[in-house]
């Protein structure tokens, strides 16, 4: 959704490098001390496929650092959802986490990635395996119909070490309802399943864990993973990945890609 009052940009400190956007931020949420949102106007020729991720950078340098980061809004917002971890020494989040509306964020056109409704052959469900940041391109496929044409059921699974770092996905489910493009497709066919791993609460543990136990499963009312009826996308820190991945694999799922859709897919383009 487009800000009534768009903030007035303001010059970057750098000129802007050939051949990328250059963005005005129209605002900025901190959830934690380790996680914020922002959003930026978005480019009237840019298109992406829900789940793609782009190259982000600030106008704070001769030659600025990027980094990937998902397109957390879907493809048909009019501005660009963006889900952060604030690393204090980090290259570029050193620096992100400070921006305020009006700011310039860069962003390289071309977006992305492999978690894509594309690369995966139509199943009954879609499980959607997330740690902290990792939620962000779900949040994109979330709100986009297509979701909800391929699949019957859409399960989100978002894991942080403390509850407050939950708040972003939780407000992402309860709005799903009210929204007027998926509200009605989500009735009754959409599920958040929420677990930490250091502050205690309702779900505890790594999901991994909590599969492998059968607790998932039955938290849920869910039948097990099944690569006939199934399918899964992961995102999130490298060692949920390689354990998630392992544990589809070991059930007998297929990674996939836009080349050869099959039943599951990663993104390994930056850890969250």
């Amino acid at each position: 959704m487009t800000s009534a009052l768009a903030p007035e940009p303001r010059a970057p400190q750098f000129p802007i490098p050939a051949n990328v956007y250059a963005e005005t931020v129209v605002s900025v949420r901190h959830y934690t001390d380790r996680l914020f949102s922002f959003r930026i106007t978005r480019p009237q020729s840019f298109r992406f496929r829900s789940g793609e991720f782009v190259m982000i950078g600030l106008p704070n340098a001769e030659k600025p650092v990027f980094r990937a980061y998902s397109v957390a809004s879907p493809a048909w917002d009019e501005e660009l959802e963006f889900f952060s971890i604030k690393v204090p020494d980090g290259p570029l989040t050193q620096h992100l986490q400070k921006i305020q509306p009006g700011d310039t964020v860069l962003m390289r056109q071309k977006s992305t990635g492999t978690l894509v409704l594309d690369a995966l052959t139509p199943a009954r469900r879609v499980f959607m395996i997330s740690t902290g940041t990792g939620i962000a391109p779900f949040a994109s496929l979330l709100r986009d119909p297509d979701t909800y044409e391929k699949f019957d059921q859409v399960v989100l699974t978002h894991t942080c070490r403390d509850r407050a770092e939950l708040v972003y996905g939780q407000e992402l489910a309860a709005s799903l309802k009210d929204d007027p493009l998926i509200g009605e497709l989500t009735e009754g066919r959409f599920t958040l399943y929420n677990s930490t791993t250091r502050e205690q609460s309702d779900c505890m543990g790594r999901i991994t864990a909590l599969i492998g136990s059968g607790k998932f499963y039955s938290d849920l009312g869910v039948e097990p993973l099944n690569p006939e009826t199934d399918r899964v996308m992961i995102c999130g820190s490298m060692e949920m990945l390689k354990d998630v991945k392992e544990l589809a694999e070991n059930h007998g799922f297929v990674e996939g890609s836009l080349s050869a859709p099959a039943s599951f897919v990663v993104e390994r383009a930056f850890v969250g």
